[in-house]
């Protein structure tokens, strides 16, 4: 039997088959109205206390000012996207619904703006293709960690974090960051790691204690703002990274460094690719 025969009996058996049974689908969930929810979740009677905010597609808003642990509203028009709150104790979690079907390709409509209390607290926000605008100033958080995927982010401490932060973890794909007022968020350490995409990390604000920063990047663009007045150390690993620095700086090897008074920053650089810009 040659090859012409055998494909021919092949075709003829998988037509029999798909006479044989159907497949059902997943449905799509369907646009409708908007609808708005206010969520209000009360300061837990904890000694600790953890929030973790988990997000999918759509924007994401963050700032101070809360009354309880957390003020705010959400608006979506697809109702499997209401979000849903679960307390245990000091553990606190706020979270998208999850679609039963295919999410809809047009006229989603996903957004929340939420205001977080002074209330000392861990914070963790996991979010997936999404818009974030965040403003954490005058918050007391004990660590922050954010993981997200493909993302457009602005992060910013305008005034400082009233607690020592024990450790700050950002974790994104191929994103579009920009993180200021770092130094404001009175950190240990932090770890920021990245796939391919544009970044740019601004460590103004009030430094108040030596703080070690690492930084692990694919092929990506990456700007790192330190006051020209600051003490920091940067250590560079990885033979494919371009980089460039602004006046004030000096280099040996792959360890540059500025002269500055007061806390040092200390920075350990992993690019596989890419450009890197120390600048002021």
């Amino acid at each position: 039997m040659n090859i012409k025969i055998i494909t021919a009996v092949l075709a003829l058996a998988l037509a029999s088959m798909a006479c044989g049974f159907s497949i059902d689908l997943p449905r799509q969930a369907k646009v409708g109205p908007e609808i708005k929810d206010s969520i209000t979740v009360a300061v837990p009677r904890s000694d600790e206390t953890r929030l973790n905010i988990t997000f999918g597609a759509g924007d994401l808003n963050l700032s101070s000012g809360a009354e309880n642990l957390v003020d705010g509203t959400a608006i979506y028009n697809v109702k499997d996207l209401r979000p849903e709150v679960n307390t245990t104790d000091g553990n606190i979690e706020i979270k998208q619904g999850n679609f039963e079907g295919i999410p809809p390709f047009d006229g989603m409509k996903n957004k929340w703006d939420l205001k977080l209390s002074s209330t000392p607290m861990d914070l963790t926000v996991t979010a997936g293709a999404y818009s974030g605008n965040y403003d954490l100033g005058g918050l007391a958080l004990k660590s922050l960690t954010v993981k997200d995927g493909a993302a457009h982010v602005d992060l910013t401490f305008s005034q400082p974090n009233t607690t020592r932060m024990s450790v700050f973890r950002y974790e994104t794909g191929a994103s579009n960051v920009k993180l200021t007022g770092l130094a404001n968020a009175n950190f240990n350490n932090m770890t920021f790691s990245s796939g391919a995409g544009d970044y740019t990390l601004d460590f103004t604000g009030e430094l108040k204690r030596d703080a070690t920063v690492n930084l692990s990047s694919g092929l990506s663009n990456l700007i790192v703002v330190i006051p020209e007045d600051v003490n920091a150390e940067v250590t560079v690993e990885g033979a494919l990274a371009n980089v460039s620095t602004g006046s004030g700086w000096s280099q040996n090897g792959n360890l540059y460094s500025q002269a500055g008074s007061g806390p040092t920053l200390t920075f350990i650089v992993k690019m596989g690719a890419g450009n890197l810009t120390l600048t002021k």
